[in-house]
């Protein structure tokens, strides 16, 4: 797969997805959008890949969110530039199924789209400095769904409340002092490495119970702790019918590492 606007590769079981916009700080425009979203697909689909890390080009940004500049000349009331919402935010913010984890590697901006796509994310590693926020209302736009839902779900409401109503940002310090952040690393040299050791971490696990671990978590967030557990999960039973089910207590039984087959 060939991509202008987006960086794709795979290594060791890992998928790597870089915005390659960093003279406009990795904005996102439809191309940068739509080749975002075929990359997360292909990563969904793919066997051979169990884990993502998503980042941004250059030394200033993550992405800024939507291309305002994009906006302000292609764009009309109702809809912020041609086919908006085919491929919005890379489409991984919503309406996007995934099991695998996705982690999320921030540096400089993550700003508004920017933060929903982080968000949007299941673990983030962030430098000392970065900055998120939702400053749409700063613009004279509004937040897509996604945003508002997620960010009320993951920091604390009136932090989240302060944040969606002043525009105003977070750093990475204050994200990891209010559980947005899984770890701040001092500067962007270090970003990756800290990615790829959480991401490795992952690779240790077995497939088929990272999958189903994400699904159970995350399907039951939002219902009743009652109807959560008694809840059927796609994943959790093709995790029992596996042989990687019996293989991992036999590995411990053995004393030795498991052979994962993800079957």
């Amino acid at each position: 797969m060939e991509f202008e606007h987006i960086v794709y590769e795979k290594r060791g079981g890992i998928a790597y997805i870089t915005i390659n916009r960093p003279d406009v700080l990795n904005a996102l425009h439809p191309a940068a959008n739509r080749e975002m979203r075929d990359a997360f697909h292909d990563f969904r689909d793919d066997p051979d890949v169990r884990v993502a890390i998503l980042s941004g080009a250059g030394d200033k940004a993550f992405c800024a969110g939507n291309d305002l500049k994009y906006m302000a000349k292609h764009g009309k009331p109702g809809e912020p530039y041609p086919d908006a919402g085919k491929y919005a935010l890379g489409g991984i913010t919503e309406k996007f199924t995934c099991w695998k984890p996705i982690i999320a590697a921030v540096h400089g901006f993550a700003m508004g789209g920017g933060f929903e796509v982080a968000l949007a994310c299941d673990i983030i590693v962030a430098t000392d400095g970065t900055k998120f926020a939702l400053p749409e209302t700063r613009v004279g736009v509004v937040a897509s769904a996604s945003g508002p839902h997620r960010i009320v779900r993951q920091l604390p409401l009136n932090i989240a409340m302060g944040m969606l109503l002043t525009g105003k940002p977070i750093t990475a310090t204050e994200g990891h002092k209010w559980g947005l952040v899984n770890e701040v690393v001092p500067s962007l040299t270090e970003l990756i490495p800290v990615a790829e050791r959480w991401a490795n971490e992952i690779l240790e696990c077995a497939p088929i119970s990272t999958r189903a671990t994400k699904q159970v978590a995350l399907m039951g967030l939002n219902t009743t702790l009652e109807s959560a557990i008694n809840r059927d999960y796609s994943e959790y039973r093709r995790a029992r019918l596996s042989n990687d089910f019996i293989e991992g207590p036999r590995a411990f039984a053995e004393k030795r590492k498991p052979r994962w087959t993800g079957e």
